[in-house]
């Protein structure tokens, strides 16, 4: 059972627009998640675009300086945009940490052949297109693993129920973890219940979903949530810093993801692009920051999981076949 406290009602300005007589109806505590982590806290941190070791290492080094506690790091131009050395450096600096690395598997039809993703309807998207292209995901997938990968990125829903069913079959390790892109990410409770069951332990949300949404996908599935707090431009350049509390409230067990808006796009990164990468790597720990003091203004930061957890907890899952 999930503690009272922890799924309290809390909003920014409360006490002064209240005494203004500029007070919100009170909130319907049967909107609150009932669900958490395994092992205790509602809510666990990520920094996301975090491109090569470089990177990371400014990430790691912000972290420590600004005392922004950090449970996953994910990267998004792929595994295959990474040597083998370098994915082992950043392996290694991780578990250091105790933190979470998640890299993004194989092609994807925004840099393919296709042009149906520069129509106006953006045709399949970032889906994998072609028995090629799936072939090439679990090949990063096989790869990242043998190097000591834990959570791997997927951006298509047959990848992930492809990698799902070789985790199952021991082709990956068992405790590899598969989380959904925002990308491809659900907008109802439907869909969302569909990616749990293909074999997702985090499903990333678009950012423009409603507390209302929130709550009603955690009727159906207590799978993670993954949300950004700071959306990129690409996936709309959202800003919720101020609903955070909230959002924890309602979508718990949540990822709070420290985006950067108004930042160009790093994707597919190459050294090229490498003074950009290195500071707005630096400017998303910040961004964590601000949020993290958000938390603590509102008595909401008490609830954060134990760092070095990553885990999902049982969720539900598709039968698989022999």
């Amino acid at each position: 059972m999930t503690d009272a406290s922890a799924t309290a009602a809390r909003r920014p300005g409360e006490q002064a627009l209240t005494a203004l007589g500029l007070g919100a109806p009170a909130l319907d505590p049967a909107d609150a998640s009932p669900h958490s982590f395994p092992g205790g806290g509602r809510w666990r941190t990520e920094i996301p675009s975090c491109e090569g070791p470089e990177a990371l290492a400014v990430v790691l080094k912000e972290s420590s300086r600004l005392d922004v506690p950090i449970h996953r790091i994910s990267q998004g131009s792929g595994v295959w945009m990474l040597t083998d050395a370098e994915i082992t450096e950043m392996v290694e600096a991780t578990a250091e940490r105790d933190i979470e690395l998640c890299l993004f598997t194989g092609p994807r039809g925004t840099w393919d052949i296709g042009g149906s993703t520069r129509t106006d309807s953006g045709g399949a998207g970032l889906r994998a297109r072609g028995h090629d292209a799936v072939a090439g995901c679990v090949e990063d997938a096989v790869r990242a693993t043998e190097l000591g990968v834990k959570c791997l990125l997927v951006a298509d829903e047959g990848v992930l129920w492809t990698l799902h069913r070789a985790r199952a079959a021991g082709l990956l390790p068992a405790d590899t973890t598969l989380k959904v892109s925002a990308l491809v990410g659900p907008v109802n409770p439907a869909s969302y219940a569909v990616y749990e069951r293909l074999g997702a332990d985090s499903v990333n949300v678009p950012s423009d979903l409603t507390p209302d949404h929130l709550t009603e996908i955690r009727r159906v599935s207590a799978a993670p949530m993954d949300m950004y707090i700071e959306a990129p431009d690409d996936l709309g350049g959202y800003v919720r810093m101020y609903e955070v509390a909230e959002l924890i409230r309602r979508g718990a067990p949540l990822y709070l993801k420290f985006g950067l808006s108004k930042a160009p796009g790093i994707y597919p990164y190459g050294h090229h692009l490498r003074e950009l990468t290195l500071a707005t790597a630096k400017e998303r720990v910040r961004r964590g920051r601000l949020a993290l003091d958000l938390l603590a203004r509102h008595g909401a930061d008490g609830d954060m999981a134990p760092l070095g957890s990553r885990l999902p907890g049982p969720l539900n899952r598709f039968e698989i076949s022999s």
